[in-house]
């Protein structure tokens, strides 16, 4: 999805919106925070934010490098880190009600 080739000159949906990539990239990377931590659940914070951060500015490089119709945006970046810390969040607050529900 974040690699997709852009569309040029294409009518908008009712539904479109000013910057409504940068809410798609934050949910994919709610989700990929999310799953990222319960596949890594033990590991250390710092690494989490350097994969997702290498990830993301990966997605970035790449849209940027490709010449497809998309461009690389530091703020589809930025919408990636707070959707990952969000997904961080997210898994820990889920696996503290578990642990209080036992």
């Amino acid at each position: 999805m974040l690699l997709r080739p852009g569309e040029v000159n294409r009518e908008k949906h009712w539904f479109e919106f000013h910057n409504l990539d940068k809410i798609v990239h934050f949910l994919i990377f709610v989700v990929l925070g999310f799953c990222y931590k319960v596949a890594f659940f033990r590991q250390k914070k710092w690494l989490f934010v350097v994969v997702m951060f290498v990830y993301g500015l990966f997605t970035e490089v790449a849209q940027g490098l490709m010449n497809m119709g998309r461009t690389m945006d530091f703020y589809d970046l930025f919408a990636d880190m707070l959707g990952a810390v969000f997904g961080y969040f997210l898994f820990e607050g889920t696996l503290s009600y578990i642990e209080k529900r036992k």
